[in-house]
């Protein structure tokens, strides 16, 4: 087949690569000439990297020098738009081929991109010629929706890209559909050489034993929304913010619509700036809320999964993970959208509200992907559970409780050591919960001036009484609903009936005087 001479037109960027890219170019050309034709090679690069620019400019080089033609996949037709766009940048000349496209004129192109469930239908259906296509480029290769289609290409060399090469899938490893990995520069190297910033992240310690897991992996929606949206944790999340990122851009991510959208009312109340965004509104709706959120320099951005890809805001300066994922790819895509550098920034700040960073480390580790893509079990078992990461939690008093205790020392006691101390000692577990009780009202006596003032700040440790309660019942191996319902209530009538009891005598013992009567 000779170049059609649409296939090539002069390159409409002034885009460079930049050494790291070209290299990239050069192993993967290498490969290609050097392996099979039906070989399939996996290249991995960072969120940022600039994996689109990298397989464009192969593309521009591969219909240069090849008689055959290139495919595209991508997994959504907001990157299938985008990809087509950079590679007419580098001067290809591309069909979309979504359902809508007339492809009576397919063979006066060389390069197609297409979504990939489209693809399927049309590949199905015998309307697109793929018999001269010997190039078959796949962007966010680590889901599985792709491998349907290599059937349809068995003479081709097949080159998947992601920043992430562990499957969406952890019975479908991408070692069973790849015969090679690439890893390209480490996010370190990239934030070293100033082509990514750097990530300043905030974790909350958070308790997540609620949550479910369902049969893809990941925690439920349903299980998320019940946590996400109670009254306690939409005020974490203000707090949060107006503590870390108060005026800055900020992205937040959730797992679920109505949690989206809660917070979304929870900020509106607090009186900030803030739309919601999810994939029920409309083309003209979604533009108008990303271009709100471009030109706002303090806007804040509440939204569900589909911001994760295909989605460029260098302004971002914030993102706030509002929610759980056991899924590294998410943890990563989510942290990437704000790793852009852009002018005068070189840093960026993450607030983390569902133990993300205890579960997969810091954003930019020094991760070993030829392992993961080897052993992907191996990896996956080591992520830690909920019940180990929340296992080495200090569960203190929030900030703006403990200012009403500052006289007290020492607002923490330590409940699995008090129990450890028991058990060692033959003592019954009961007197664990005796002496929280004490300590507690040790505190409510030592910043008080009457017994009234007491009880008032014993109802203020409503959230102290009730995690300690939760770590004593996993101590003892018993944490049905209604059991710690009741020894809630019933710690909370100990600790008020102690302080009655016993305050005159305890104020006089701690402070070496009286209470005023």
């Amino acid at each position: 087949m000779s170049q059609d001479h649409q296939a090539i037109q002069e390159k409409k960027t002034d885009k460079e690569l930049y050494e790291y890219q070209q290299g990239a170019i050069s192993q993967i050309f290498d490969k290609f000439d050097n392996a099979p034709e039906d070989y399939h090679l996996l290249y991995q690069l960072p969120t940022g990297g600039g994996k689109t620019v990298i397989f464009s400019e192969m593309v521009r080089q591969y219909l240069k020098n090849h008689d055959k033609k290139v495919l595209v996949m991508t997994h959504r037709i907001e990157l299938c738009r985008q990809t087509s766009e950079m590679l007419t940048s580098f001067g290809v000349t591309n069909k979309v081929v979504d359902s809508k496209a007339n492809l009576d004129d397919q063979s006066n192109y060389s390069c197609f991109v297409a979504m990939v469930e489209t693809l399927n239908n049309r590949l199905n259906d015998d309307m697109l010629d793929i018999s001269d296509v010997g190039l078959v480029i796949i962007d966010e290769a680590h889901y599985n929706s792709f491998t349907k289609l290599f059937k349809f290409f068995e003479k081709s060399f097949i080159l998947g890209v992601t920043a992430t090469p562990l499957s969406s899938n952890k019975e479908l490893p991408m070692k069973g559909n790849y015969n090679e990995l690439i890893a390209g520069e480490t996010i370190e190297n990239l934030i070293e050489n100033e082509f990514l910033a750097r990530c300043e992240t905030y974790a909350y310690d958070m308790g997540l034993t609620s949550l479910e897991v369902g049969s893809n992996g990941d925690y439920t929606v349903k299980s998320s929304e019940d946590l996400y949206t109670s009254p306690a944790m939409l005020q974490k999340t203000v707090d949060a913010y107006k503590k870390h990122a108060l005026g800055k851009k900020t992205l937040i991510f959730n797992n679920g619509i109505n949690t989206s959208i809660s917070v979304y009312y929870a900020f509106r109340q607090a009186g900030l700036p803030i739309m919601h965004l999810d994939n029920t509104a409309t083309k003209k709706q979604r533009r108008q809320i990303l271009d709100w959120f471009h030109e706002t320099p303090n806007a804040i951005l509440t939204s569900v999964s589909i911001l994760t890809t295909g989605f460029d805001e260098p302004t971002i300066d914030t993102i706030i993970l509002n929610r759980a994922t056991k899924s590294l790819t998410l943890y990563y895509q989510m942290i990437g959208r704000g790793s852009r550098i852009l002018n005068n920034k070189s840093k960026f700040t993450v607030i983390d509200l569902g133990n993300n960073l205890y579960r997969f480390g810091p954003w930019g580790a020094d991760l070993d992907w030829q392992l993961i893509f080897k052993s992907p079990n191996w990896f996956a078992d080591r992520i830690k559970s909920d019940e180990a990461i929340e296992a080495n939690f200090r569960h203190e008093l929030a900030d703006e409780i403990k200012d009403e205790f500052s006289k007290s020392e020492d607002t923490y006691f330590d409940i699995k050591q008090a129990y450890k101390d028991a058990v060692d000692a033959g003592e019954s577990s009961k007197v664990v919960l005796e002496r929280s009780i004490e300590h507690h009202a040790k505190i409510c006596i030592e910043n008080s001036e009457d017994v009234y003032d007491a009880l008032a700040l014993a109802k203020l440790l409503k959230d102290d009484i009730n995690q300690r309660i939760e770590i004593y019942a996993k101590c003892i191996s018993k944490s049905t609903g209604n059991f710690l319902k009741w020894l809630k209530d019933d710690y909370q009538k100990k600790l008020n009936s102690y302080l009655r009891t016993n305050f005159d005598e305890k104020f006089e013992e701690i402070h070496g005087y009286p209470p005023e009567d």
